[in-house]
């Protein structure tokens, strides 16, 4: 669902940058008071995962479209939604400057759609109600499908909003709303899947990195701490590396309600602001479009796959130093 630059104009570009702006100060003054340092790993980790997962365009069977994870419910039901809406930024700003993926303007409306709706809808509106008497199975798995199937509905209404809002394009409203809507319906419910075979995973294997729950959990850890995160790093190392070869060659689900409505998901604008948004990306993604510049080669993919979901994990963890995210508890004196 990553936008182009071509599907907004700059006065929506600079509006929903600025609310992601807002919301991104918002979540680091949460996290300070959390000041939990145990996250710092868990953030890197799962950024890394999130990334890898995206890669992973699966057949929408029947509609010629594919869909990828987003990962913002993902991420908040193991961090919490201002952790992992933080998480959530440093994976598409990675997949933006260095891989050209989603436009540089349209940045802004990428971590409003993929990453707000995410990590504070689904986590304070699904997950916290359906954990608040505790967790197992069951609950985690529908909160997983409801979560992510309501946040890509409102991920997919925004992207919508935006472009008519915009009015750059061509591109309908109603008609556009009516193929974006059903599709991520679909693609939705197998995030949603998706979510809840790694969150159950996480809670067998660590409840107590699961947000709202882990403290209040009697269920014994099958892995240790360590292990457990060790498993999901070369999950993301395989799955960026190796899986990632077998993605889906159909257009995602924005690509492909473009064309039905439009004919052509290749837009483009002029203007001295994108002709500057384009020239930043160029130089900065040195793995466009997740491939080695002017080849085919499959290598490319694997290179981006791993090299990237390093970048994301580097970027977390360094960012929650660099800013001081977490400082430490004090220790308490006699």
């Amino acid at each position: 669902m990553h936008m182009a630059d071509a599907l907004v104009s700059t006065g929506v570009a600079a509006t929903m940058g600025a609310l992601s702006v807002a919301a991104a100060g918002w979540s680091i003054q949460r996290v300070r008071i959390e000041n939990d340092e145990k996250k710092i790993p868990v953030m890197g980790v799962m950024g890394a995962f999130v990334f890898a997962a995206q890669m992973i365009n699966f057949t929408i069977p029947g509609t010629g479209s594919s869909g990828h994870l987003c990962g913002g419910m993902m991420l908040s039901a193991l961090l919490g939604p201002w952790a992992g809406f933080l998480t959530m930024i440093g994976v598409l700003l990675i997949q933006c400057l260095f891989f050209a993926d989603g436009g540089l303007l349209a940045l802004g409306c990428n971590v409003w759609n993929m990453a707000f709706y995410g990590c504070f809808v689904g986590a304070l509106l699904i997950w916290k109600p359906i954990m608040a008497k505790g967790a197992d199975k069951k609950k985690i798995t529908i909160a997983s499908i409801l979560g992510c199937i309501l946040t890509l509905q409102l991920g997919a209404f925004s992207v919508t909003i935006e472009t008519l809002l915009s009015g750059i394009t061509e591109l309908p409203f109603s008609a556009f709303l009516a193929t974006m809507q059903p599709i991520h319906l679909a693609i939705g419910l197998v995030e949603g899947l998706i979510t809840a075979a790694v969150l159950c995973f996480v809670y067998e294997a660590r409840p107590e990195l699961l947000w709202g729950v882990g403290e209040a959990s009697a269920a014994e850890g099958r892995f240790s701490y360590k292990k457990t995160l060790g498993i999901l790093a070369a999950a993301a190392a395989v799955i960026g590396g190796v899986l990632s070869l077998f993605a889906s060659a159909f257009p995602d689900g924005l690509e492909w309600s473009m064309e039905k409505v439009a004919g052509t998901a290749e837009l483009e604008a002029a203007g001295g602001a994108y002709e500057a948004a384009a020239g930043i990306q160029e130089a900065t993604s040195f793995l466009p479009d997740y491939a080695f510049k002017g080849s085919e080669s499959a290598m490319g993919t694997t290179v981006s796959g791993i090299v990237g979901a390093a970048l994301v994990l580097l970027l977390c963890v360094g960012a929650c130093y660099l800013f001081r995210l977490f400082r430490g508890r004090k220790r308490q004196t006699a």
